[in-house]
């Protein structure tokens, strides 16, 4: 199967509705975190903005957010992080009659041909996903060279065995490039290599264990008296996982905090937009995403991971995400989005690991 990533194809400008086109408006933000009236809110697609007669490319963007001018190039702002004076782009038209054109379809992707009335049109747990995983391994052999690859993961991972050692497998393969999640994702893994639990639970025969229940806060408390997870990790010989290979192979992690944690680990972010900032300092540079049994964090870097990438050389390129979950709404929720790139896969994700690692001959 030959695959290649798809061009991409900018806007014709000398069109004479765009060459023709005024300006974008600039208002100064009035005070700290709030945008003047008018504001133009960013999408997922690429977005362009005519300033000094010339049409710039907003480089990172996020959704729901607002184009800032500054230093000759479009920043984009989240709403907390607006400065009093901050130029901002004004205006809600997208067709390039205020300076503003959205471009959704520059990557041209095929629109597969719909009759009035078809069956199984939506992805569910009855459609096979076969080619997706006929798509997925040459995109990740390409993106674990050439980009960067970023996994939002949920705690079912480290409740199996084989799961565990699927994913870590792609760790040590290069294949992971950053890891976002949350408290339970990190503590069951290390509950997993510390006492073979997860939630009380032997991670292989999955019978529960005599005060099993005691297991995951038993580990919290030693990896805290330790003085963090690399020490702990240390001290205790821990020699599996997937928190111990992303520290054994320098794949940073994010562990955002939840309402609901136990302990936390101590390199859980507590400030949820403090968690935000280092999420997002990740997904800037990411060219894929894959989430995978985790709703609130699955919608949250969807909302801040574009359609596209401008790459270091100045190419635009794709970013592909996918949505992997047992759940058909969670993997639905995605495409409410609009995203070019957001795919759902609906099975389980232990499964999919597993069949993911082989698929990639590890």
């Amino acid at each position: 199967m030959t695959w290649t990533l798809r061009a991409y194809h900018a806007p014709d400008f000398s069109k004479e509705a765009l060459a023709n086109a005024p300006d974008a408006a600039l208002r100064e933000a009035p005070a700290d975190g709030i945008a003047p009236e008018q504001f133009h809110a960013m999408s997922i697609f690429p977005e362009y903005f005519k300033i000094n007669g010339q049409w710039l490319l907003a480089e990172e963007s996020r959704m729901d957010c607002v184009p800032v001018y500054k230093d000759g190039r479009i920043h984009v702002r989240e709403f907390r992080l607006l400065k009093k004076g901050d130029r901002v782009v004004v205006g809600r038209t997208e067709d390039g009659s205020e300076g503003i054109y959205v471009h959704p379809d520059g990557f041209r992707e095929e629109t597969a041909q719909r009759d009035t009335f078809a069956f199984r049109q939506n992805r569910s747990r009855e459609t096979a996903f076969s080619r997706d995983y006929d798509e997925l391994y040459p995109l990740l052999r390409h993106d674990r060279d050439h980009g960067k690859i970023v996994w939002v993961l949920g705690p079912a991972f480290a409740f199996d065995y084989d799961a565990r050692l699927a994913f870590s497998r792609l760790i040590e393969a290069g294949y992971v490039h950053a890891v976002l999640a949350g408290n339970a994702l990190a503590t069951h893994d290390l509950e997993a290599a510390f006492l073979n639990t997860a939630l009380g639970q032997n991670i292989y025969t999955q019978k529960p264990q005599p005060n099993g229940h005691y297991n995951h806060l038993d580990t919290i408390n030693r990896v805290k008296a330790r003085g963090g997870i690399p020490t702990f990790i240390q001290a205790e010989n821990i020699d599996n996982g997937i928190i111990y290979s992303c520290e054994k192979h320098h794949v940073p992690y994010v562990l955002a905090g939840s309402i609901r944690d136990d302990g936390p680990l101590p390199p859980v972010y507590a400030n949820v937009y403090e968690a935000q900032d280092r999420m997002r300092d990740q997904i800037r540079s990411a060219t894929t995403v894959l989430c995978m049994a985790t709703m609130l964090h699955t919608i949250a870097v969807g909302n801040m991971t574009p359609s596209y990438r401008v790459m270091p050389d100045g190419t635009v390129r794709q970013v592909y995400f996918y949505c992997v979950d047992i759940s058909e709404f969670t993997v639905n929720k995605l495409s409410d989005r609009g995203s070019l790139s957001a795919r759902g896969i609906v099975t389980n994700v232990q499964d999919f690991i597993v069949t993911l690692s082989k698929g990639l001959g590890l």
